[in-house]
Parts: structure tokens; sequence; C-alpha cells
């Protein structure tokens, strides 16, 4: 299919560039693929389309100030986005410019704390590098380094935590799970309480979620394996909800992805880890998800390409035009969907 097909006309002004100062108060947009018909909610109003011993999954990972800048001995500035760990201080990781960031060089960061050095240089260009520093690399980068926030948001986040979501857990991620952050807790508290049983996945989101699509056909497109983890516990809930005609609630695109991806290799949830670049898009069979709550995503993008393939390509771009004539904010602190 040509990514053309999954472009859309966006105001710059629908970009959300700053949260709410209330995370439930966004709009929700509720799309029925049973009848095709649109309704203009709140988000607090989510509760109302889930059912007692539905199960809503949630991706709890956290993500971390992944973003660090340095210099080498010869004074040559560069940016360093770590963006998958490879093994132990070995990573993955992007740099600015990359032209600086040849094999052999080295590089220091937070006044000598972090040293690294390029061992390796990947096809898509990233860098293969390995960190010197003592202690844990996260304790230094939560002290230290930035968030690295998308580049359509330009204004500075005073909160770094409205860029995570309330149930955030393990750390790993260098982007948000962006449809989460609309939850409170109270509002968890009240779709406990309906009956619906809450379980948690992890996805770490690296550049399989965000990168663009850079081919004309989508079928020549790469995905960037990212790690996932699902617990034995809440296989067993997946699985005996499927088993009772119950739904499947996913919070955003990454926990699609994991369901998915433990669905199609074993038939059925089982708690496991590992890695996953499944490229979900038009021709897909579902077999775990039956409702998606999403934010509004970008134009030809691969998050655009798997709600698509949840529904219906001309539908969804359908629902966009609607959002933008509604003053639907778009992006990671703009508003939300959920497809029915």
């Amino acid at each position: 299919m040509d990514i053309a097909l999954f472009d859309f006309d966006l105001p710059e002004r629908l970009i959300a560039q700053k949260p709410l100062k209330n995370r439930d108060a966004s709009k929700l947009m509720v799309v029925d693929r049973k009848n095709g018909n649109i309704v203009h909610s709140e988000f607090v109003n989510v509760i109302n389309y889930m059912n007692k011993d539905d199960v809503l999954v949630l991706n709890d990972t956290r993500v971390f100030p992944a973003r660090i800048y340095g210099e080498s001995s010869y004074g040559g500035k560069i940016e360093v986005l770590l963006v998958k760990n490879i093994e132990g201080k070995i990573w993955e990781v992007m740099c600015k410019p990359g032209k600086r960031a040849l094999v052999g060089k080295k590089f220091h960061f937070i006044n000598g704390k972090i040293e690294m050095e390029v061992i390796g240089i990947n096809p898509d260009g990233n860098r293969i590098v390995n960190f010197t520093y003592d202690g844990e690399i996260y304790d230094i980068l939560n002290k230290n380094g930035t968030i690295p926030l998308p580049p359509y948001i330009k204004d500075v986040l005073e909160d770094k935590e409205k860029y995570q979501t309330v149930y955030s857990n393990k750390i790993g991620s260098i982007a948000a799970p962006t449809a989460g952050l609309h939850f409170t807790n109270e509002l968890l508290l009240k779709i406990r309480n309906k009956g619906v049983k809450i379980v948690y996945i992890t996805l770490h989101v690296g550049l399989g979620t965000f990168l663009p699509v850079k081919t004309n056909d989508i079928d020549n497109h790469n995905m960037h394996s990212e790690y996932y983890e699902i617990s034995n516990e809440a296989a067993e809930f997946i699985n005996l909800a499927k088993s009772k005609g119950n739904k499947i609630v996913s919070v955003g695109t990454t926990t699609v992805r994991v369901l998915e991806t433990v669905f199609s290799k074993n038939g059925k949830c089982v708690g496991e880890k590992g890695y996953t670049d499944i490229f979900i898009k038009p021709g897909y069979k579902f077999s775990a998800v039956d409702s998606l709550i999403t934010n509004f995503h970008l134009p030809k993008s691969t998050l655009i390409i798997l709600i698509s393939a949840f529904y219906n390509r001309e539908k969804i771009l359908t629902a966009y035009e609607e959002a933008i004539l509604n003053e639907y904010r778009f992006f990671s602190f703009g508003d939300s969907m959920i497809i029915i």
C-alpha cells in the first residue's frame, strides 16, 4: 500500500504543546465499528465502554532521561539519545551530528561521569557504543539526562511527571505510551470497582513505535524491535476473559503490539519476555484485542496504519477529519479515541 493513503492535513494549532491540568479532562471520540457511529465525549466517561469482567490492559513502562550532551577530547559537541541496551554497558544510540561519531571515537558527558566509545555503526546510521561509568546508568541519567520529548513539542515541560503515566513502573522507554496519559488513579479505581480487571504488560517504547515510514510502499518499511514482557498472571486473566467472551481493552498501540505478538505466536496469551518487530497494517487479522484506546497520531505513521488495520482506513481518516473540525488536540499531549 502507498504510504500517501495514510496522509492528512493537520493545522499546526491542533498539535498539543502542553498536557491538560487534569489528565482525564481530555476529549474522547468514541468510534463504533459495528454501526460506524461517532460520539463526542470526555475521557472520564471511557469507563462506560467497559463491562464487568472485561480486561483493561496497560503498558507500565517508564520513560527515562535518555538524551545527554557531551563532547570529544577535541571539544567537538555531540548529542546522544540512548535507544536500546544491548548488553551490559553496550548500547545502541543515535548521535547528532553523526559525522563526529566514527568508530573508535571517544566522548565524555556530565563532567566525565559518563565516557563513551563508538564501537560500531548500524546500517541505519545508529551507533553501537560502549559506556564507562560508576554506579547505575539510570541513576546517573535521572539526575543529569533530559527527557526526550517529541520534536513537535516546542514548549518546555515544567513537570516531567506529566510525560509519565500514573502507573509507570518499569524504566526503559525513550517515549511515553501516550494513550495511558489520560488515566488518573481515581479513574482506574472506578474502573476496578466496576468489576473490570486491570492488568499490566511492558513494552519499552523505542524506535519501532515512533520512527516515520520513509518508504513509498508500507510493505518495505522495517520495524525496529522493542523489548516486551508479560506475566503469567496477566496472561491467565486475559485468557479467562477471552474464553468467557469478555472484551480485551487495549490502552495504546504498544499494548496492542505485545498482545498480538504473543497471540500470533502461541494461539493464546502466555507469560513471556522477548522482542517484537510486529508491523500491523491493513489485512492483519486481530486475535487478541477487542477495543482500543489510542491518541490521534501523526500522518503517515505506523500508528495510524495500525488503527486503520483495527478498523478501516477510510473511516479512520473520516474520523480524523471530524476531530479536526471539532478542534481535537493531536499527538502525545492530545485528546483520545476509543474504537469499540
